[in-house]
């Protein structure tokens, strides 16, 4: 594997040079000097297709899915329900050492090999409170008194991160609880049923501390897929001065880390999140590449338990189309990309008693669905969620709607180290025949639709650039000893990054941008994947 990856590093380099110039025997002199290199492991782990769960009641307790760690008589259901508990009934040092154990015990290393082995994982999103950055973010908030309980839970999060690591897992750190809440649930980490965030500047600050926190030590974790800056934001005028935070975040991220995904939450509306987005991700922007993170459930509202399952899943089929017309052209309208952080095969029962037919068949529909429409149109999905009490979970359970094969990961996912090998040669030895069929067709029909002065060598060089990027994406893993391929599942991302690194500009610059979508296209063409 690794001599035909060599080979197209080589043939890559043909085209831009170690310096970072242009061949110039090949190409007119350019606008900038191209810095693009091939695909690293870093570039992998952020932009191929994240096919994961989340991980689960482990820095952020919910009693629903962790009823082991909370005392009887616990009076709530969140986070500091829990450890104000314990610490009233066994002292401080007690709880702290019981928290360290359920954070250390409770994802055990057969987890991990089973997400890697049998779950197909990529990535998994890993929920944490601003509280598990330890006493100095717990001051002047509700965990100030239980502040100790959190002396090394940064620790247990970077210990996880790196057995992930060691599994060819990458990790999204999501800070799913933010002071005062971002939205009004338990999973903020208090019961307060309240979303004070977006009323208090303080707790703004304290948020944007934690954020700059996570983003600092990041730049030495190996494995760390991006940074979710909040989770499930309240909807419209509740979380006021919502996208201007995140401007300032973006803003503050950038100075530590500006290679570093930033995701945010679309507020429950998806259309205006993505929109906002491509303002940051232009390339004319040297900014953070922003991810939305939207949300799919059908459990909740009146509405979607008055459905069947059956229509319910044709809606799935069709989710996400508030990304039509949104991606696809970076040039002209910047970068939207978006992931569902959550999603299950949960639905209501008065929903399943309109099924009219086996339940266990329709789940496995439903999620089939889900599967195959987030792979056709997001960066990737994580399952909610993995690990609880009662596993293997039901329908809110990774491993169980895995195992059933209601959830299925990518096809590139399955394959053997010596399958991926044989693709990738494949590949190559379509590659002329490929890269002739595709330049002449977009020659073609520009030349001939469209008469004018055109570069197409732009086209030719966008698609090397391309088609050897999605080689070294499938052939990385098996690098590493491992099976499966991954995909570039952040294709606008990806394209934007490129854009910015190619040096190129001028009105003929989207002939470079529509070459090396085709060239990542037509590779996987070759390669069947």
């Amino acid at each position: 594997m690794k001599k035909f990856l060599n080979k197209a590093k080589s043939t890559f380099d043909e085209h831009f040079d170690g310096a970072g110039g242009h061949n110039q025997q090949q190409v007119p002199m350019q606008e900038g000097q191209s810095s693009i290199q091939p695909p690293t492991p870093k570039d992998v782990t952020r932009f191929r297709y994240h096919h994961g769960t989340n991980m689960g009641s482990v820095f952020i307790l919910e009693k629903w899915l962790t009823g082991s760690m909370f005392p009887d008589g616990a009076p709530g259901s969140s986070e500091l329900a829990a450890a104000e508990a314990w610490v009233k009934k066994e002292g401080v040092d007690h709880a702290r050492q019981r928290f360290e154990k359920h954070w250390r015990e409770y994802v055990s290393d057969g987890d991990l090999d089973w997400l890697r082995d049998h779950g197909k994982c990529t990535t998994i999103r890993l929920p944490i409170g601003y509280f598990t950055l330890g006493p100095p973010y717990c001051e002047k908030t509700p965990f100030r008194k239980v502040a100790d309980v959190y002396q090394n839970a940064w620790h247990a999060v970077q210990q996880l991160v790196q057995r992930c690591h060691q599994r060819g897992i990458g990790v999204l750190i999501d800070l799913h609880g933010l002071p005062g809440g971002a939205n009004a649930q338990e999973h903020s980490g208090t019961n307060s049923n309240k979303a004070e965030l977006w009323s208090s500047s303080r707790d703004k600050d304290l948020a944007t501390r934690c954020l700059l926190f996570i983003a600092q030590q990041a730049r030495n974790m190996e494995g760390v897929a991006g940074l979710q800056i909040i989770n499930e934001a309240e909807h419209g005028a509740d979380a006021k001065g919502m996208y201007e935070w995140y401007d300032h975040v973006i803003s503050e991220v950038q100075k530590i880390d500006a290679g570093l995904p930033i995701y945010i939450s679309d507020a429950w509306v998806l259309g205006k999140a993505a929109s906002w987005s491509q303002g940051h991700n232009s390339i004319r922007g040297r900014c953070n590449p922003v991810v939305v993170d939207t949300h799919c459930y059908w459990c909740f509202g009146d509405d979607d338990k008055r459905k069947s399952p059956q229509e319910i899943t044709h809606e799935a089929s069709n989710q996400l189309s508030k990304l039509d017309g949104k991606d696809g052209n970076v040039i002209d309208h910047g970068a939207a990309q978006a992931i569902v952080g959550e999603y299950s095969c949960v639905l209501g029962e008065e929903s399943w008693a309109k099924g009219g037919g086996n339940k266990d068949d329709l789940v496995r529909q439903f999620g089939n669905a889900q599967s195959q429409r987030y792979q056709q149109r997001a960066g990737g999905s994580f399952f909610w969620t993995y690990r609880m009490d009662w596993m293997p979970g039901g329908e809110w359970g990774f491993k169980q709607m895995t195992d059933s094969r209601a959830i299925i990961p990518p096809v590139s996912l399955t394959l053997s180290s010596g399958d991926v090998h044989q693709r990738i040669q494949g590949a190559q030895s379509q590659q002329q025949q490929s890269k002739q069929n595709a330049v002449g067709a977009h020659t073609h029909y520009w030349d001939t639709n469209h008469p004018g002065q055109y570069e197409h060598w732009r086209f030719e060089q966008g698609w090397d650039v391309g088609f050897h990027d999605a080689m070294a994406f499938l052939g990385m893993r098996s690098q590493a000893g491992q099976n499966g391929g991954d995909k570039i599942g952040m294709l606008d991302l990806w394209c934007l990054k490129r854009l910015r690194e190619s040096g190129q500009g001028g009105k003929f610059m989207w002939e470079f941008e529509q070459g090396l979508r085709q060239g990542v296209k037509d590779f996987y063409a070759s390669a069947g994947v």
